[in-house]
């Protein structure tokens, strides 16, 4: 089997997802995981398949003729990234939004050597103080060596610089 990476993006409308799953069933192929939304009246995801390695070239001809129907896929091979010495975490971060404020985020997990696997973002109104506010919740995968009061201590000096309020659970 070889593993495909599929983005997709398109207007949203309904039958977008039945077409993209049908095209994948038709060539035997198994949908493994997927994130998909709406976004400003587009629809948008990535998905992670199996495919049987004689079906991949087949399949990637149907997707590509998918943009007819207003859907634009991008096919990519995926690689087994194995994980193994590293620790994950969640964190999950709330405040006043403002602008980069997840580029000084990412940046400050970047320079850790810590990698972001899941990140979702969304604003919402902050009612009762007026403005907007900023959510964040995202699964970290982290270095073995790295130690989580360590981590949540760098976290929690880049809440005070952002004015946000951050909590750090490592998973089991």
């Amino acid at each position: 089997m070889t593993t495909l990476i599929l983005t997709i993006i398109g207007d949203d409308r309904p039958g977008l997802v039945d077409a993209l799953a049908g095209a994948i069933a038709q060539h035997h192929d198994n949908w493994e995981q997927s994130r998909m939304a709406h976004l400003a009246n587009k629809f948008a995801g990535i998905l992670l398949i199996n495919v049987p390695e004689e079906q991949v070239a087949p399949l990637q001809t149907m997707l590509v003729s998918m943009s007819a129907q207003g859907l634009q896929v991008s096919v990519e091979r995926g690689v087994d990234t194995a994980t193994q010495g590293h620790r994950r975490f969640t964190l999950e971060l709330l405040g006043q939004d403002h602008p980069g404020i997840m580029h000084d985020v990412a940046h400050t997990l970047s320079l850790h050597g810590i990698s972001i696997e899941e990140l979702d973002t969304h604003t919402r109104s902050a009612s009762m103080a007026g403005g907007t506010l900023f959510a964040a919740r995202a699964v970290l995968n982290a270095p073995q060596a790295m130690q989580l009061n360590d981590l949540r201590t760098r976290l929690e000096a880049l809440a005070n610089e952002l004015m946000v309020d951050v909590e750090l659970v490592e998973d089991d």
